[in-house]
């Protein structure tokens, strides 16, 4: 068989291998939010550095993710888009967009109707909208979380494959939802923290559920689940909630292990791993942050608290590197913290951001030794991924609408998604 007709086979069965170098979910490979193998240009405007940008038909918070020569975004429209607080309710929309990473042009928008009753666009609603959860692909399938709308799966052409609702229900602080999906062997898995304070498996082909792990401490969980994989090569889906950290069986939903911690309120950053480690961070005024070490060992599987600090980042995960974690947190402060002591290196007022308001919710990204933090308002900040603070650039576009959502990097270009407009950012090739 040629390559040729290898191609032309795939191409009309309408799937598509993941590779390495694609951005399939949320902060990209494991949730990690680096990118090994890609080098990205230090500066960039509407002038420099600029391969193409796209208008999307709504607004939205969740990040683009990537596969082969496609992007894929999210977002909404009808209700609560940003500076029109008017319009009802019930004229919500969800989009799901495919855009041609060549050149920015717009393939195809899905739209899914908004299932009620939804919450009114008010309060930290209005900071995120009704389009935080970032999609993720097998290669042949596109799922998308929309909230109390459910879980949707849909094919590479758009086609709606299947719909299935997780709860209806609102946490106490009705901030909406937040939490992105990923993959486990032929499962969907979704943290419906805010919809029924439960995490659910779903079927990839049917959407069908194969197990749910209900429990009250899931309320405020706003986190994105991990997998992590031990020595021993069981995978532990690992959640941060409220007082507590749980080890799920992925392939049951049962509970193998948890451990306490002084982090309460609402829980907004995934856990970051490194192998065996984990690193927790969240919580409101009794904010910080602790390392443990689970344990494979089967007759313990309590894990090992390493370190507790009372240094937080309130919304977006870090990313660790080379044995420190990085973060700009939601004030404006950047911060560098030894992972292995959970001693702090730095904690710096980043004078490039506007006083007031939440400067930053992204997650920051890592390429080649250099992190982007995009702002709110202020552009995309690049540091060096190194334990001495330093702001070697500050890009903006004139787009004046917010820059809520972690970027995503593949192959040398960084995809960055504004409420108004999806960016391609790369150095033009020679």
């Amino acid at each position: 068989m040629t390559r040729n007709l290898l191609f032309m086979i795939v191409f009309a069965l309408g799937t598509q291998r993941c590779l390495a170098a694609d951005w399939t979910q949320f902060r990209g490979s494991g949730g990690a939010g680096i990118s090994t193998d890609s080098s990205l240009p230090l500066t960039w405007s509407e002038t420099e550095n600029l391969s193409w940008k796209a208008e999307l038909p709504g607004a939205g918070s969740s990040s683009p993710i990537v596969l082969g020569n496609r992007i894929f975004v999210t977002s909404y429209s009808g209700y609560g888009v940003p500076k029109e607080n008017g319009g009802d309710v019930k004229s919500l929309r969800r989009h799901l967009t495919s855009v041609s990473r060549t050149d920015g042009k717009i393939l195809w928008t899905k739209t899914v109707p908004g299932l009620m009753p939804e919450d009114n666009y008010q309060g930290y609603i209005s900071e995120h909208g009704y389009a935080s959860n970032t999609p993720v692909t097998d290669g042949e399938r596109i799922y998308c979380f929309f909230g109390k709308s459910g879980v949707v799966g849909f094919d590479l052409d758009g086609n709606q494959l299947w719909q299935t609702e997780v709860g209806k229900e609102s946490s106490n602080r009705r901030w909406g939802s937040a939490a992105s999906l990923i993959l486990y062997k032929d499962y969907v898995i979704v943290n419906a923290s805010e919809e029924s304070q439960s995490i659910r498996a779903l079927d990839k082909k049917t959407g069908k559920e194969i197990w749910k792990a209900s429990g009250a401490a899931l309320e405020l969980a706003y986190g994105t689940p991990s997998l992590i994989t031990l020595n021993e090569g069981r995978t532990d889906l690992v959640i941060a909630v409220p007082g507590e950290i749980w080890g799920i069986n992925p392939d049951t939903g049962k509970i193998r292990w948890f451990e306490e911690h002084q982090l309460t309120g609402n829980i907004c950053p995934s856990i970051v791993a490194d192998k065996e480690t984990v690193f927790v961070f969240g919580g409101f005024r009794s904010a910080g942050s602790l390392a443990l070490q689970i344990s494979g060992e089967k007759t313990s599987p309590k894990p090992k608290v390493l370190w507790t600090s009372k240094t937080s980042s309130y919304v977006s995960t870090p990313v660790f590197f080379e044995g420190h974690l990085y973060w700009i947190d939601d004030r404006g402060q950047a911060y560098c913290l030894n992972a292995k002591t959970g001693e702090m290196v730095y904690r710096e007022r980043v004078s490039e951001l506007e006083a007031g308001g939440r400067p930053v919710y992204a997650s920051p990204v890592l390429a080649k030794g250099n992190i982007y933090v995009p702002t709110r308002w202020n552009g995309v900040l690049v540091l060096p991924a190194k334990p001495q603070y330093q702001v070697l650039a500050q890009n903006k576009f004139k787009d004046e609408s917010d820059f809520n959502a972690t970027p995503a990097i593949s192959q040398d270009e960084l995809f960055l998604r504004s409420n108004r407009f999806l960016y391609c950012v790369a150095t033009p090739k020679k």
